[in-house]
């Protein structure tokens, strides 16, 4: 998925709080330029609609910083919230232009209804909901598909055993397990009543 935001450069002396005040949100864009950041400022409404879309280190974004005037691709890297309104407050953007491969997390769905909890009562424990891959910038997959609707219970699926888009790598700990079809799950109560009726 790629997005385009526009923005603005932030005007200097200006306070992030009273911008926030008047519906903007205070950002950073890093990387365009060696070490140098660029302060920045988006529409909250703007800022709103973006976090329902973009997920961070994931999301290729094309911002167009329209009084410098300056345009490329980015990742949204980090968005820092309020403590108490959980509001977005400050965001950062990474250009990504000539920086080559990088790290990133890519979202895992899974596909189907597996046998195992279908037919045979079984849970479905999901293990690793994010995948840390390491991949082209502009390659980044939206989300890894995982196919369970054939599992039955007892079955996992580790890391190694996923088909990940060519020229991407798995960058966490191997052997991880991401899925598994667990037993049914027995109550306490059910427990309970098992061993009076045994006794």
């Amino acid at each position: 998925m790629e997005l385009t935001v526009d923005c603005q450069k932030r005007p200097e002396g200006s306070k992030p709080n009273a911008l926030r005040l008047s519906g903007k949100i205070p950002a950073n864009l890093y990387g365009h330029k060696g070490t140098e950041a660029i302060s920045l400022i988006l529409d909250a409404k703007v800022v709103e609609r973006l976090l329902i879309q973009a997920s961070v280190n994931n999301t290729l974004i094309d911002l167009n910083i329209t009084d410098i005037p300056w345009r490329g691709k980015t990742l949204l890297r980090e968005v820092q919230s309020h403590p108490t309104k959980r509001t977005p407050y400050h965001l950062s953007f990474f250009a990504v232009a000539g920086h080559g491969d990088a790290d990133v997390g890519v979202r895992v769905n899974f596909v189907g209804e597996p046998i195992g909890v279908k037919l045979e009562g079984g849970v479905l424990d999901t293990q690793m909901t994010l995948l840390p891959l390491r991949c082209a910038l502009e390659n980044i997959p939206e989300a890894i598909e995982i196919d369970v609707s054939n599992m039955h219970i007892g079955d996992s699926l580790t890391v190694e055993q996923l088909i990940l888009p060519a020229g991407t790598r798995y960058m966490g700990e191997p052997g991880q397990f991401v899925v598994t079809v667990l037993p049914p799950q027995v109550s306490s109560d059910t427990e309970t009543q098992s061993v009076t009726e045994a006794s």
